[in-house]
Order: C-alpha cells, then structure tokens, then sequence
C-alpha cells in the first residue's frame, strides 16, 4: 500500500503499509510498517534495499588513488569523504602536513560544511516546517518553500550555497568531486587575490548564517503548534549514547580531534583517539538492510533498543552539541548557550535526546562553519607554499572528520608497493542507522492508532529520519560483503519444509 493516493485520513484494513520511495534524502530506502490485529503498529523499520560496495571494489586498488574514488560515494558529501580519506592517507604514508596545509584543508571543509548545511535545511528540511508536516505533498519541496518565503529569500538561498560551492572549487580543483588533498598536504596553495575573494564570500555566508539562526527561531521556536508536535516526547525522543569529534576544550571541531562519547545522562563514558575506534565501536548486521549498525562495544548490540542498557549511539549535529561544550567561535557559542538555556528552561537536565533538535543544531553549525570559514580567510598563513611534506613507506592508516552527517572514519590497509589490501568505511549514517530505525519505529506506534492513517501521519514518521539528514548513497556497505540469501521450501499446504540461508 502506498500513501500517494490518500488524501485523507482514511479507515484502512492492511497489516503493513510500506513507504517507497522515501523522500528528501540522499541515496534510496524505504520505510515498512506492520500493524497488529487492532491496526496498531506493531513495528516499523527503515530498511536499504541497495548495494554499493566500496569496501570491496577499492581493494587492488593504488591507494592514492583512494581520496578520488570515496569521493564519489555522494554528490552530497563529496567533501567529507576526500578529507578522511586524505587524513587516511596521511597515516598511511607516515607523514603529517604543514600547518599552513592543515588551514586550507579546513578552509575548503568549512565551506564543504556550508554548503551541505544550507542543502539540508532549506531543501530537505524547511518544507516540513514552512509548509507543515500535512502540506500536500506537491507543495511539500523546495518550490513550495520559495513560494511561502519569497523570492528574495530563495534567492539568497541558492547565493550562499554557491559561494560555498565556488570556494570548494577554488581550493579542491572541483566543486563536487574534489581533488587537492595529497598524503602529506594539499596540491596547491591560494594566492592573495583568491584570498580575498574568498574572505568577501564567507563575511556574506555568516551574515546569512545569523539569518538563518532568527529565520529558525520565528518560524519554528515560535509556533506554539508546531513546538508541541517535535517536542512531545511520544513521537520524537529517544534517550540514547552519543559520539562526537572534539577538540582539546571539548569544543566541536570538524576536522580534527578526540573522539568523545557519553551515556544518557551525559557522563563520559570514553574519550579516545579516532585510530583506536576499533577497540570501541563494533559494527553489526542484519539480512535485510545493506546499511551496518553501529554499537559501543563497551556496551555492546542489545538490538534496535535505546535505553542506558542498549550500546547504540547517536552522530551528527545534535550528538555534537550534546558531547561538547559548544563552539570555539563567538556567535555560535552564543546561538549554543541559546539553545541550552531554552531546553534547560523546560526542564531538560543532561542530554538533548528531542530528535527534531538536530535541525536547530544544524543551522548553528551553519553559523559556526561560516565563522570559521571566515576565521581561516583571514589568517596571514593560508597563503603560505608549505604545503607538502615527505612520506614514507606506505602501509595501514586511519583518518576520521565529522562529516555533516556525523563522525567519518576511513580505515585502510596497504601493502608495501601501494597497493589497497582492505577497507573498512564507517560513514556518518551507518552510525545512526540503528538510531533511525528506532526512531521511525516510535513515531510510526504514535502516530499511526486503530487503523487510521494519512499522507500528513506519514510524512512525520519521515520526519523522524530526516532529522538524521541521512545519506544511504554512502553509508550501503554491508559487511559479509555478499548479498544475504533465504531459500525456503514450503510444503504443499504452504507451511515450511526447510530453510537455506547464506547469511
């Protein structure tokens, strides 16, 4: 049953009702619901149903060749993979990059980040909170979105993203699929004038940064109606573990740093080196998703449960204000110490755990990439040519970012002659794959009561993943590395003979 001939609230008599395609996200799923005999929802899965196996095709691979290659697993966050994948290198090559070049890398992240944020919000997210979550589900885009805010505002939309684009191309060789990292540095350096233009285009990206922030806070913080709908906590809440990247002052940092991680209640549970993550995230599969799911194996995989008992963590814009303590930039802090005053205010006491607070996160991020963005256009080193440094012998690294869509990890193994051997990719949304299945599952049982249901129901049950701003184009990679088959043989009155599965 699909929901795209519903135009109403409608008595239905289907034990399961599959949302396909899902919509405003990138790559492909869909989201199957079962409802019980009373046509209450049983359960609820957001499932991936497609294969693309990077982990796999890469090996036999040059590993130079690495930073390319991941770069195309997404369109969308091209920029996230060329910097893991660099920082990989790096460790696999034994050599660490100049400061100047560790500047531009991050000069080129910030504006990545920029731009994906911008995408996000005013794309994917904003006609769920322009329009409202039972908008007809042609107004429910980004022309919609443009039409309710006006032309001026659309318009600034599309300019600011395409600064960040023009800057990504201007430091990565291409605007989408960037090329510039290098083991040991970057592959060319900016001159002055490029500085400049670059310096002019982020002073304009923060100005629509703090637009966004007051355009977030008018459109959402002050719609009593709509605040009652992503604060209840029987729709859009789960208490879970968090995973964030951060710096030496537990501050956010995107590019680099100490991986942090806490329980429900905001206690430390570990703060470890991103290349020792082997010893405390494991990754498990299940046969009908593509997409691994990640636990903390101090804890381990309790299943698809949240709870101080179950070992699954949440990534990602909302985990990253909740592991840190905000932001090494004035306005961003200002916005974070904000956005804790408001939950504090309502009696919140440790973690943030409301879901749809990954939007008011994200758009702080915003701010915060284009602060920094600007910081690093203004720093006297970002012109320098030490860029480059020797390497050595290649052989085994690991490199980790917080992509936008959560904590990035690269993870490969060379043999001597620079040839890839293995590969393992932890990608931002197969962190919160688990996370996201337990999070439709539970707006799916509120929302969906004695066998009604509608397109507006439906759309907040996907309202429940695209909070994540999820990518599955990156995160399908499924361990054994072999499609999972069953093979049943019934009997002729239908029951099970014998079961074969390769899985």
């Amino acid at each position: 049953m699909t929901p795209e001939v519903w135009d109403q609230t409608q008595k239905i008599k289907e034990k399961r009702i599959t949302i396909d395609p899902i919509t405003r996200l990138e790559g492909h799923g869909k989201i199957e619901i079962f409802l019980d005999d009373d046509g209450n929802v049983k359960n609820a899965y957001w499932q991936v149903p497609e294969l693309r196996g990077f982990e796999k095709f890469c090996i036999g691979r040059s590993v130079d060749e690495m930073n390319k290659l991941t770069a195309r697993l997404c369109g969308v966050c091209p920029g996230a993979h060329h910097m893991a994948s660099t920082k990989a290198l790096d460790a696999v090559y034994d050599a660490d990059p100049p400061s100047a070049a560790k500047k531009l890398r991050e000069l080129f992240y910030s504006a990545h980040y920029v731009h994906s944020h911008i995408a996000h919000f005013y794309a994917l997210a904003a006609p769920d909170f322009v329009l409202g979550p039972s908008a007809p589900a042609g107004k429910r885009n980004i022309i919609g979105v443009v039409d309710a805010v006006g032309l001026e505002i659309g318009g600034a939309v599309i300019r600011h993203r395409s600064y960040a684009q023009k800057i990504q191309e201007m430091l990565g060789g291409k605007a989408t699929h960037p090329v510039c990292g290098i083991p040991g540095g970057m592959s060319k350096p900016i001159n002055e004038d490029e500085r400049k233009e670059i310096e002019k285009m982020a002073k304009s990206c923060v100005e629509f940064s703090k637009f966004t922030c007051q355009l977030f806070e008018n459109v959402v913080l002050k719609n009593k109606d709509y605040l009652s709908i992503i604060s209840d906590p029987n729709i859009f809440y789960n208490e879970t573990n968090y995973v964030g990247l951060v710096d030496k002052n537990n501050k956010i940092n995107f590019y680099d740093g100490m991986l942090r991680a806490i329980d429900p209640k905001g206690n430390e549970i570990a703060k470890f080196d991103p290349k020792d993550y082997l010893e405390y995230i494991g990754e498990h599969v299940e046969p009908w998703s593509y997409e691994k799911f990640c636990f903390l194996k101090k804890i381990g995989w309790k299943g698809l449960v949240d709870g101080a008992d179950s070992g699954v963590y949440r990534v990602a814009p909302l985990a990253r204000i909740n592991v840190s303590s905000g932001f090494a930039t004035p306005l961003a802090q200002a916005e974070y110490e904000k956005m804790i005053g408001f939950f504090r205010d309502a009696g919140v006491k440790g973690p943030i755990h409301h879901t749809q607070a990954y939007h008011w996160a994200r758009v702080i991020e915003l701010l915060y990439a284009s602060e920094r963005l600007l910081e690093l256009a203004q720093d006297p080193e970002i012109t320098s040519k030490d860029i480059k440094t020797k390497t050595k012998t290649p052989g085994e690294g690991i490199g980790c970012v917080e992509a936008p869509r959560g904590v990035l990890i690269h993870h490969y193994v060379s043999d001597e002659n620079g040839i890839v051997q293995n590969v393992n990719l932890i990608v931002g949304t197969t962190n919160n794959n688990a996370p996201i299945n337990i999070s439709v599952a539970k707006a799916a049982k509120a929302l969906i009561k004695n066998w009604e249901v509608s397109p507006g129901l439906l759309n907040m049950i996907e309202m429940a993943y695209r909070a994540y701003d999820p990518c599955n184009s990156c995160a399908t990679h499924t361990l054994p590395g072999h499609m999972p088959l069953t093979v049943c043989i019934r009997k002729p009155d239908g029951t099970e003979y014998k079961r074969f599965s390769n899985f």
